[in-house]
């Protein structure tokens, strides 16, 4: 257990003022904003404690949205995409505003209704450096971009990769009424085959190989 400073005690929990909802070491939360707004920061409580004057505080450690780190908002970074930092503080418990959940990336493709309050993480970041970890993920398509849960994305039958349908030369709408698909290079292989898998929106079951991985 982590030594507490004279005066100060440990907690287990805390209620976020105005309201009944119970906040614990673990627990992702919504921090008040500096500039009206803009909006909540979003952070993991590392350690609840109170002084002798029951003030209540707690460490957390921040989680950034990719435009508030050094590389900026990509076009594979979803909207409700965050980075874990190692930028740690202590604030007020009254600052919390709220309750979220930050889930990881496997299990946020799998909602089947994404709320306001849900968020994923695939990157721990490092906020001196502007580090990741990790430094290598999956891409796909012929634009060999990460995965965008936002974007949907259809199967070839033949390689079994995913393809943005805009890289395909088709609209969203197209690729929805698509019973099968190949892409132009199994075409070309197999030119007699006319078919391909169903469209799908959530590839993250697929498995992809080693040598379709490359530094983000």
């Amino acid at each position: 257990m982590a030594k507490t400073r004279p005066g100060k005690r440990d907690l287990d929990s805390c209620t976020i003022k105005g309201t009944n909802k119970v906040v614990r070491v673990g627990d992702c939360v919504l921090m008040r904003p500096a500039d009206v707004g803009t909006p909540p920061y979003v952070a993991r409580v590392e350690k609840i404690e109170a002084d002798n004057r029951n003030n209540v505080k707690v460490k957390v450690r921040w989680y950034y949205r990719p435009e508030e780190s050094m590389g900026g908002r990509r076009q594979f970074h979803g909207a409700k995409e965050l980075f874990l930092s190692d930028h740690q503080d202590v604030q007020s418990a009254n600052t919390i505003e709220g309750k979220c959940t930050v889930h990881s990336f496997k299990n946020y493709t799998k909602l089947e209704n994404v709320g306001t309050d849900d968020y994923f993480c695939r990157f721990e970041y490092k906020a001196a450096t502007g580090a990741f970890t990790p430094d290598r993920v999956a891409v796909y398509c012929k634009c060999e971009m990460p995965y965008n849960p936002d974007d949907l994305m259809v199967q070839c039958e033949g390689c079994k990769d995913w393809f943005h349908p805009s890289c395909m030369g088709m609209t969203i709408e197209e690729a929805k009424k698509l019973d099968h698909f190949l892409c132009s290079d199994c075409v070309a292989e197999d030119d007699p085959k006319k078919g391909g898998s169903t469209f799908s929106s959530s590839p993250m079951d697929v498995r992809k190989p080693d040598n379709k991985r490359r530094k983000r």
